[in-house]
């Protein structure tokens, strides 16, 4: 991509657009989410939703880049600044698991065949990587394989072998809904400049958002899909951009803003108009500006020029009645048709780039907003977009702008701090505080049709193993029982049959988990006759220290920090009798979390070892179902 400096840029853009708050603006009507499941705990360490209130209310972003954690930076951060950039290398360079990490690499290429009956994507590209090393960047299958389809036989026409163009590792997608992504950094750019306060009510920028309840709507709604907003409209069967804009002003809350969660394009191209309107830029030079230039990505645009077109994917062949537009093979302009009749410019939609600069963009923001010594946000911003906001609509978690804890496409990369999106060409990005790695998977699923492929199965499959490849490692260093992370999987880890002497023995042991909330949980079990089980209560003590948490069904699940515990289970029911003891697994949903390890494991009273693992005659009774040994 040629670039002629800012100002050549600036002045290119402003010839070809106008600002969205004078001709209109349109939705992304693609971004449905998956339904999500019941409501469950979310994992320990409460929200900041209330404190970043109180402190917007009290003084501005000013105070709260002050007080938020993370307003000082850390070393991530301060590596950042010194003008560290990623760079390629092996799986023992990030620190993960070769074989696991090739493992994911296998699951992006199963896709390309049926799944069941179509391949869910033409080809892929995926990207992963664990501090500052990529060491996973893989492309897979055609970036352009079909020029037509019919969909009254449901029957494809492929180009010939010699025109379809492969798919390689700067391959340029449209990003479809991970533009939203781009648009709410804009935001909390201007949030930091002091121009944009996160709990104004939109229509203080954008006077004429109002009508309906829409004066109820704060900026804070619209990123995080609370302004009760339905979730789409047809803005592209309006033959001009008044036409656009009247629509969107018409538009009505369905519920009382702040009360219901609801994943709605309208709230980004809201947005977007704000953002142009205090600005006096339109969004394509926002995001080149304060984003795109700065970190150097500089294959991540809008409306990518025509010299790009044999390096982008190619998506949908569009006809009614699967779209709402006759295009044809569309390939090089964007995917969804609002944006599309925008001009290809719009909050929701419209971005294209590679995976590369997506990875730029995620190292971006675990280092606090830092890239190669080049900044785009304080850290206490950052710290934003990792915050849920959503606490009061469980399983609907959300920082600004970002999603949260979502197992439906980040699988068992999900953790409450697991921040990402996704696209609707089929696209991803997922970036994991916790172990401080990111992936990003990039395939043209609609093509040739959006009707071929549905959910999210490559994302979590995937997803499933790039976290596999982050390893647990024990304090010991030697292998631990591990459960496994399969779906619908369960087991048992059995002792053999002991019998205390007195009320004070106690069986303690280290484990770690990591399950989906209300979806898989480890239960500690004891019996009389190893037949009939009971729940066995018991205690964790997390390894940096605090105060013991109590378990008195027997059983824990969901976040427990990617740390080890301490656990510990008073046996005084069972003094002067055998007892039978064990750990269960269970996982009983569609997704997995990172699984359950038990270590270490001994039953004891004053004076009496009962059972000690490290022991190799008490190991060798251990009667294991479903866990094995791992040292990873």
């Amino acid at each position: 991509m040629e670039d002629h400096g800012a100002a050549g840029r600036r002045v290119a853009a402003e010839a070809s657009a106008a600002p969205l708050d004078g001709t209109g603006g349109v939705p992304d009507g693609h971004g449905s989410r998956a339904p999500q499941g019941p409501a469950a705990a979310r994992g320990p360490g409460p929200s900041r939703r209330r404190l970043a209130g109180r402190l917007l209310w009290l003084g501005g972003v000013l105070a709260l880049h002050a007080a938020l954690p993370g307003a000082a930076g850390g070393a991530a951060e301060r590596r950042a600044l010194q003008g560290l950039r990623l760079r390629y290398g092996s799986a023992r360079q990030a620190g993960l698991v070769e074989r696991h990490l090739e493992a994911a690499a296998d699951e992006a290429r199963r896709f390309l065949g049926p799944s069941p009956e179509h391949p869910y994507y033409a080809g892929v590209v995926v990207l992963a990587g664990r501090g500052r090393t990529v060491a996973l960047h893989r492309a897979m299958g055609e970036a352009v394989r079909y020029a037509d389809y019919d969909g009254r036989t449901d029957r494809v026409r492929e180009f010939p072998a010699a025109q379809r163009i492969p798919m390689a590792e700067d391959t340029v997608f449209d990003l479809a809904s991970l533009t939203k992504l781009f648009t709410s950094l804009i935001a909390v750019q201007q949030m930091e400049r002091g121009n944009l306060e996160l709990e104004a009510p939109v229509d203080r920028y954008l006077p004429e958002f109002t009508g309906g309840g829409k004066e109820l709507i704060t900026v804070r709604q619209l990123l995080t899909h609370t302004s009760g907003l339905r979730s789409w409209a047809p803005f592209y069967q309006q033959s001009s951009r008044e036409g656009q804009l009247r629509m969107l002003w018409s538009v009505r809350p369905q519920e009382t803003p702040g009360s219901v969660y609801r994943y709605s394009d309208l709230n980004l191209i809201a947005l977007q108009l704000l953002l142009e309107r205090i600005t006096g830029h339109t969004l394509d030079l926002l995001l080149q500006d304060e984003i795109t230039a700065p970190l150097g990505m500089h294959r991540t645009r809008y409306r990518p020029p025509l010299s790009w077109r044999r390096v982008t994917a190619a998506t949908e062949v569009q006809r009614p009645p699967w779209s709402g537009l006759d295009r044809g093979l569309v390939w090089g302009e964007v995917h969804d048709e609002n944006a599309h009749a925008l001009g290809g410019v719009a909050g929701h939609a419209g971005v294209f780039g590679t995976a590369w600069d997506l990875a730029v963009l995620a190292r971006t923001l675990l280092d606090g907003g830092v890239y190669a010594g080049r900044r785009i946000l304080r850290p206490a911003s950052v710290e934003l977009l990792f915050t849920d906001f959503n606490t009061a609509f469980p399983g609907d978690d959300h920082g600004l702008g970002f999603e949260l804890y979502q197992h439906w496409y980040m699988g068992a990369m999900a953790t409450p701090r697991s921040a990402g999106h996704t696209g609707f060409t089929g696209t991803s990005l997922v970036l994991d505080p916790s172990t401080d790695s990111f992936l990003v998977l990039l395939g043209n699923s609609v093509h040739p049709v959006r009707t071929w492929r549905a959910g999210s199965a490559p994302r979590v499959a995937v997803g499933n193993r790039f976290a596999r490849a982050v390893p647990v490692r024990t304090k010991h260093g030697g292998p631990a029982w591990y459960s496994g992370m399969e779906t619908g999987g369960s087991g048992t880890l059995t002792l053999p049959p002991l019998t205390p002497a007195t009320g004070a023995a106690r069986l303690r042991c280290a484990v770690w988990w990591d399950t989906v909330p209300g979806e898989g949980a480890f239960h500690l079990e004891a019996s009389a006759d190893g037949e009939s089980w009971e729940p066995l209560a018991f205690s964790t003590l997390r390894s940096t220290g605090g105060t013991p948490e109590q378990w008195p069904r027997g059983s824990a699940g969901g976040w427990s920090g990617r740390i080890w515990h301490r656990l510990e289970a008073p046996l005084g029911a069972w003094a002067g009798r055998p007892v039978h003891l064990r750990f269960r697994h269970a996982a009983t949903g569609r997704y997995v979390g990172r699984g359950v390890y038990v270590d270490v494991v001994r039953v004891a009273e004053p004076g009496r070892l009962l059972f000690a693992e490290d022991r190799p005659a008490d190991a060798s009774r251990i009667e294991a179902a479903g866990w094995t040994r791992s040292t990873d």
